[in-house]
Formats: structure tokens, sequence, C-alpha cells
């Protein structure tokens, strides 16, 4: 008996090869990957697609599998959260310049792949209220209502800020809940790295840390305050999905609700920001914390990627954002002896809506090394971005 050899545990020949007695029909899902390079990304199957599937059998039946027959991690989506399903989601690897070929089929005999690496995300109100989202490569959270109301008062360690802090992870596994739970006992649980797993050494405050927003104006940038709810749409092993809304903020009074995913594998969050503003706002902007000027800034406007590379402790940290060129106006690094106001700032046009990616990888994780290695890793992004994997579904 032959064992799958993956990301997955305990996987067999006796679910991962086709038992053609329990396939009652099937679709070819064809993938073409314009780009150079291999990509492996998280595919969705808009439910419009698996029509004469869903007619026939349950969303719970269906199984996709690769061109070997082996199954693979499958996903079913909810995003307008109307308890129906819009998606099934699948990770897929097509090699540079190639297609590659994938199955769905209904097969309520075959237990459905499972894997203990996975996307996540939750609101921590063990920690006043942040929210936090991980990958089984990077972790972030953001800040909350109550952390904002215990910081107006003076409460120590709270934050009152909208920007994004990053957790130095190098782990394939879940970290969120168990150092979390460390936290309770010991307030200094994951910013020390004694487990092997990470932490979180990085700095915020009022910052944007890696992808905070604001509206740049005379030198200056206005800022919300923290988030005052959120909502989580999904988290599975393929993708984690959630909601911030934040009240009005900057002399525009602008409403903003804040769309964020995470796929497995990937090294960028993606953001999706949705105004409503009382009076046009400028501009908006994406944000990078310099910390205390350190670091080395790329900026490419041409291309739409924008690299921090820093040394924090004995090892070093790539953060980027990812962003459509055309909707850039300008971008700058600003430096500033005030305290969390020196930051990479790329300055977009004010639409409605604003989609971007930010993320980074530890040179701890074994993720990458130089920093050519992270400009590489922005580079592909910003082309993946650009020519999304074409889909043809037979």
């Amino acid at each position: 008996m032959t064992t799958v050899k993956n990301s997955f545990v305990g996987l067999t020949c006796a679910i991962g090869c086709i038992n053609s007695s329990s396939i009652h029909a099937q679709k070819i899902i064809e993938l073409n990957n314009t780009l150079d390079f291999p990509r492996k990304e998280v595919v969705a199957v808009p439910v419009s697609q698996l029509k004469s599937f869903l007619d026939k059998s349950k969303a719970t039946d269906l199984r996709i599998r690769d061109a070997k027959g082996q199954l693979v991690l499958i996903q079913w989506i909810d995003n307008n959260g109307d308890g129906n399903n819009d998606e099934l989601l699948f990770q897929a690897t097509v090699e540079g310049h190639q297609k590659a070929v994938y199955t769905i089929s209904a097969e309520p005999a075959i237990p459905i792949l499972k894997t203990e690496i996975s996307t996540y995300s939750r609101l921590v109100q063990e920690r006043v209220d942040d929210y936090a989202w991980e990958n089984d490569k990077i972790a972030f959270r953001m800040y909350g209502p109550k952390g904002q109301q215990e910081a107006l008062q003076g409460v120590k360690s709270s934050t009152l800020s909208s920007g994004v802090d990053i957790w130095l992870k190098r782990t394939e596994f879940p970290v969120i809940n168990k150092w979390y739970k460390g936290y309770l006992t010991d307030p200094m649980y994951y910013h020390k790295d004694t487990r092997g797993e990470g932490y979180d050494p990085y700095h915020v405050g009022n910052s944007r840390g890696t992808g905070g927003i604001g509206i740049w104006i005379n030198d200056k940038l206005q800022v919300s305050q923290n988030f005052v709810a959120s909502r989580t749409i999904a988290e599975g092993p393929l993708r984690t999905v959630f909601e911030l809304t934040y009240d009005p903020w900057s002399e525009f009074a602008v409403k903003e609700i804040k769309r964020v995913s995470l796929d497995l594998g990937s090294n960028f969050s993606k953001f999706e920001s949705y105004f409503r503003a009382e009076k046009p706002a400028l501009n908006y902007t994406i944000g990078i914390t310099l910390h205390k000027n350190e670091g080395e800034a790329k900026l490419n406007d041409q291309k739409g990627y924008y690299l921090h590379w820093e040394k924090i402790d004995d090892a070093f940290v790539g953060e980027g954002i990812v962003v459509d060129p055309s909707i850039v106006e300008k971008s700058i690094v600003f430096r500033s002896d005030a305290p969390d106001e020196s930051n990479l700032y790329v300055v977009t046009k004010p639409h409605d809506k604003l989609v971007y990616y930010a993320g980074f990888a530890w040179q701890k994780s074994g993720d990458i090394q130089t920093r050519q290695d992270w400009e590489n890793r922005l580079q592909k992004q910003s082309e993946i971005i650009r020519n999304p994997l074409i889909i043809t579904i037979k």
C-alpha cells in the first residue's frame, strides 16, 4: 500500500485512488498558467458551474482529484453570509507555461481529505479584543474597541491603532489559540521565541504596521482608530475571510468596512476596503512602518510592489505591499523623528473600493534568506495578480 507523501498525514491509496463505482459524474477543470514560473494557489469554482452535480448530489459529496487521481484539499465558502455556498475552493499546482487538469465528481463513499495545517481567524476576547488570523506561513492581528477604550483610559499594554501587527511564526501549524492561551498565565508568552514556533517582536503603535491605511494630506496621515465590530465569514483549510467595521474617520468622515482574506500557502493577506465618505477623500494611502527609520525600502510604481527589509533581533524580515499600479498616484518613504510616524506610503486614487495585498516573510522560517528573495516573491505576486490562472470547466 502506497502512502501519499505531502502535507497531509495518514492518507493511503484506500482514500487517495479513484473508486469508479462511487463516481456518478465528472467535470474537468483545466488550469492554464501563462507565467514562466510554477504556481501553487487556491482556485475558486463558482457554484453556478456545479449545477449539474448539485441538482443530483449534496455539496458534501463532491471531491476533486489531480491528474494522478489523488484527492486534493477542498473547502466550500459562503462569501456573502446568506447561508448558501458560493464557491468550491481547492489548492492547485500548475507549472510555468503549462496546463493542469483536475476532475470534480460526486463520491459520497470517499472520506473528505483533512489536514491539521489550515488557515484560521477569530476575535480574541481573552486579550482585550484583538482580531487575529493566520495560515501555514504567517500570522497577523488588528485591534478592537475594548482595546481602544482601555488605551484612551491609559491602561498599560492596550493599543490604539488601526495598524496591522505581524507575528513571526516558523511552524506550519496554527499558533493563535496556543499563544493566546499561554498569554493568560504569562503576558510575555508569545513575545519570546522559546518553543521554536516563533514570536511577536514587531512594534506597531500608531504606525501602519504592515498594510494599515489612511489619507495622506500635507505630509500627515489621517487614520482611523480601532475597529468597532468584526464578523468571521470563513475559516477553513484553504481560506479564512473576515470583516472589520470602523467608525467614521478623518476630516472626510470616511465609513469603512475592511474585508480580509488569507489563503493557505500565501505570504500575503488580501485587503478589500469599502468606503463611504461624507466629503470626497483626496486619496487612500497604504503603509508599512519603518520603525526607527531602520532597514531598506524599495518602491516600484511601475509594477505595483513595495518592500521593506529590516533586521528584528537576530534575523531579517521582509514586509511588502502589492497593488494594481494603475491606481497608484505616488509612493514615498517618509521619515520622521516622531514615534511611529516613519512609514513607507503608497498613495492611491480615491475609489470607493481599495484592493491590495500586504504580507511578509521571516528569515528564520526558512521561507526566504535574502532581500533579493523577498523582492522576487513580491515581483511574482504582482505578476500573479495581473495574470490569474485561466480556468476552463468542461
